[in-house]
């Protein structure tokens, strides 16, 4: 089994995620993340000689709504409609306000 978390640990992985944790939240997090680490101590155990990985759960492969181009090789096709391009994109004027604050 894994080390156990101290809540000095919690803190530290709280400050990494750039989370602000309460000292009296501190217990409830720290247990939170020792019971994850049973869990994956428990799936490590799981033998999964020949099982395939699964990168999806559905058959379904890039589901896009139907107004969706399907066909995305025609990239020069589509820039020739577009009003100025560079080295293969699509330029538009800046929207920058450099004018200063007052």
């Amino acid at each position: 089994m894994a080390d156990k978390i101290t809540e000095e640990q919690t803190q530290h992985i709280a400050g990494l995620a750039k989370l602000e944790l309460k000292q009296a939240e501190l217990p409830e997090f720290t247990q939170q993340l020792n019971d994850l680490l049973k869990m994956l101590d428990t799936l490590e155990k799981v033998d999964t000689t020949g099982v395939e990985p699964t990168y999806t759960v559905t058959d379904q492969i890039n589901v896009t709504r139907k107004d969706i181009a399907e066909d995305w090789g025609e990239r020069d096709a589509l820039l020739k409609n577009a009003p100025d391009t560079s080295d293969g994109l699509i330029k538009v004027p800046a929207i920058i306000d450099e004018s200063e604050d007052e």
